[in-house]
């Protein structure tokens, strides 16, 4: 299971723009990051954030999954998980 500990710190505004204040790191997300971001920093498991993605837009499981998927990568880029 990943660790998703540091997400804690990220600011996150309703317009999907994140700030990390421990570095100054700002980034701006698309609705599917935004919704993915806020259930992990409340501990959300994947299986569930995944259920979540496909009822609100509409998607099945195997693109929720690859949007996931590469979303976490790309907070991994970033050394945020």
């Amino acid at each position: 299971m990943e660790d998703y500990s540091k997400l804690s710190s990220l600011a996150i505004s309703d317009s999907g723009f994140i700030f990390n204040p421990l570095n100054g790191d700002s980034f701006t997300l698309n609705p599917t990051a935004k919704l993915i971001l806020k259930n992990l920093k409340e501990n959300k498991s994947k299986s569930e954030i995944l259920d979540i993605i496909t009822e609100k837009f509409d998607v099945d499981k195997n693109d929720a999954e690859v949007d996931f998927d590469n979303f976490i990568s790309q907070l991994s880029m970033y050394k945020l998980v």
